[in-house]
C-alpha cells in the first residue's frame, strides 16, 4: 500500500500538535555466532558483532527524523537472549557480558540494549541459572543494559522455581541500587509468553526465529488518540468511539510503517515488525489513563476502567493491523504507572490500586509495569504478584509481564523519580497476606487445557 503525500502532511500535524512520535527504532541482532568457551573472547565477539552491525543505526534514524519531521524518541538494540550463548562457557559470573553490551551501547550512542535474558518457562539450564544470578550485579554496574526472564508459557505452564528465583532477583537488583531509587529493578522484567520481536524495553530480545539482523519499530500516540476522541460528543455511542479509535490507530501506525520501511532499506537489513502499542510518557496529554477518562470513566481505576481499556486495546489492534504489512511485538495499550501522568494522578487520588491494575492487565497488552512498591515487601509477596500475572498470561494465551520496583528504604507516601521517559512512581501498597508456603512449593504449574491445540 503506497504512502501518500496527504498522509505525510496529516502526520506532521499530529507531530506538531498531539505528541505523535516514533517511540523507538530497535535493531535486533543475532549473537548466535558469538558463543565461545572463553568468556573474554566471547565478550569481544559480542561487542564487535553489535557495533559493526548497528554502526549506522543512530545516523540513519537521525536522518529519517530530519527528512520526515517525525521525532524518533529512542534508538535501541536487542540481542539474542544472552543465556543461550553463555551456556558455552563455564564461568559463574556473567557480568562481563553485560559490560560488553553496555560498551557497545555507549559506542553506538543508543538509549538501551535489551537481551541480558533467559527463557526458563519449562526448566532452568546451567547457563540460565548463571545468567539470572548475574542480573542484579549486571544491572547495578551498567547504565544501558536491560534484562528479562520468561518464566511461563501457554504450552509449558509456569515454572514456579523460576518465579521464586526472579522474585529474589527483583529484590537484589533494587537493593544493589538503593542509592539510586532502586533503579536496577526498573530495567528488569519478568514475562509469560515472551515475544521474539518486541522493540520496547526492558523486555526486548532478538528471538531465535528471527533473521540475523532486523529493524522493529514501536509507534506511540496516546496524545493523538486523546485528541481524536475529544472531538466526539458525550452522546456518541460506544460504536462511534470504537470507530474513531480504529481510524486513528490506522493513521498512527502508517507513520511507523513508513519509518520501518525506510530504516530497513537504508540499513540493508530485514524489515521486521511495527509494534502499534499506545506507549505513554510522563508528558501531560500523552496518557493512556487520559484516553480512558475521555471514553467516559470518571477517574482511571474507577468502575468501567477495565471495559474501557478492553475497547481501546481491541480497536487499536483492529485499526493498526490494516496499516502495516507486518504488525507484531506487543501491540495494544500499555499501562505503566511511572510513565503515564494520568496513571500517577489516579494512584495519588486513591482511584487506582495494584489489584485494579492486575484486573486491567487481563485485557491490555502487557502487565504490571513500572510500579513502585514498599522496599520492605517480602520475596514471597513479590513471587505471588509475579505468579498471579503469569497465570493471567498462561490461561488467556497472551503476553503478560511484571516490572515492579521495591523502593528500598521507602514506604507509602513516598515515590521514586527517574526523570525522562521512566518518570516518577508513587509507592503503592501491597497486600501483606502472601504467606510463606505458596512461593516455596516449587515445581511447575501445569499447562492449561487450552494448550492442547494440535
Amino acid at each position: 500500500m503506497a504512502i501518500t503525500p496527504a498522509e505525510i502532511a496529516e502526520t506532521r500535524d499530529m507531530v506538531s500538535e498531539q505528541h505523535l512520535d516514533i517511540r523507538t527504532i530497535t535493531m535486533g541482532i543475532s549473537l548466535m555466532g558469538c558463543a565461545d568457551e572463553n568468556l573474554d573472547r566471547m565478550c569481544t565477539k559480542v561487542y564487535d558483532r553489535i557495533t559493526k552491525t548497528a554502526e549506522q543505526l543512530v545516523p540513519t534514524a537521525t536522518a529519517l527524523e530530519r527528512e520526515y519531521g517525525i521525532p524518533i524518541v529512542n534508538k535501541r538494540v536487542s540481542v539474542t537472549p544472552v543465556a543461550q550463548i553463555a551456556a558455552a562457557c563455564p564461568d559463574e559470573d556473567l557480568t562481563p557480558l553485560a559490560h560488553a553490551l553496555d560498551r557497545a551501547a555507549e559506542t553506538l550512542g543508543i538509549d538501551y540494549l535489551g537481551g541480558f535474558s533467559a527463557l526458563v518457562h519449562k526448566g532452568i539450564g546451567n547457563g540460565d541459572r548463571r545468567l539470572i544470578q548475574s542480573i542484579p550485579e549486571a544491572l547495578a554496574q551498567t547504565s544501558r543494559v536491560c534484562s528479562s526472564v520468561n518464566v511461563a508459557s501457554l504450552r509449558a505452564g509456569i515454572n514456579m522455581d523460576a518465579v521464586l528465583m526472579v522474585a529474589q532477583t527483583v529484590l537484589d537488583s533494587a537493593r544493589l541500587t538503593a542509592d539510586r531509587d532502586s533503579v536496577g529493578a526498573s530495567k528488569f522484567v519478568v514475562f509469560a509468553n515472551m515475544v521474539e520481536d518486541s522493540p520496547f524495553m526492558a523486555g526486548a530480545t532478538h528471538g531465535s526465529g528471527e533473521a540475523d539482523a532486523v529493524i522493529n519499530v514501536g509507534v506511540s500516540g496516546p496524545g493523538v488518540m486523546a485528541a481524536a476522541l475529544e472531538q466526539l460528543p458525550e452522546s456518541a455511542s460506544m460504536m462511534d468511539v470504537a470507530e474513531k479509535i480504529k481510524q486513528t490507530a490506522f493513521k498512527i501506525t502508517r507513520a511507523g510503517e513508513l519509518m520501518s520501511r525506510e530504516a530497513a532499506r537504508r540499513l540493508g537489513v530485514e524489515k521486521g515488525i511495527v509494534d502499534l502499542s499506545l506507549a505513554p510518557t510522563p508528558a501531560i496529554g500523552d496518557s493512556v489513563a487520559r484516553i480512558l477518562e475521555i471514553i467516559g470513566v470518571g477517574t482511571c481505576g474507577g468502575p468501567g476502567t477495565t471495559a474501557a481499556l478492553a475497547l481501546l486495546n481491541d480497536c487499536v489492534k483492529k485499526g493498526g493491523v490494516m496499516a502495516s504489512s507486518s504488525v507484531g511485538g506487543l501491540s495494544g495499550a500499555f499501562i505503566p504507572v511511572s510513565e503515564d501522568a494520568g496513571m500517577i494522578d489516579a494512584v495519588e487520588a486513591g482511584a487506582l490500586t495494584l489489584e485494579k491494575l492486575e484486573a486491567m492487565t487481563c485485557v491490555c497488552s502487557v502487565g504490571l509495569d513500572m510500579i513502585a512498591i514498599p522496599g520492605d515487601t517480602s520475596v514471597e509477596a513479590i513471587a505471588g504478584i509475579i505468579a498471579d500475572e503469569m497465570a493471567i498470561g498462561v490461561i488467556n494465551n497472551k503476553t503478560t509481564a511484571v516490572r515492579v520496583i521495591p523502593a528500598i528504604g521507602k514506604g507509602l507516601g513516598e515515590s521514586v523519580d527517574y526523570g525522562g521517559l521512566f518518570g516518577r512512581a508513587p509507592i503503592m501498597p501491597v497486600n501483606p497476606h502472601a504467606g510463606t508456603v505458596f512461593a516455596h512449593r516449587g515445581g511447575r504449574f501445569p499447562a492449561p487445557l487450552n494448550s492442547l491445540k494440535n
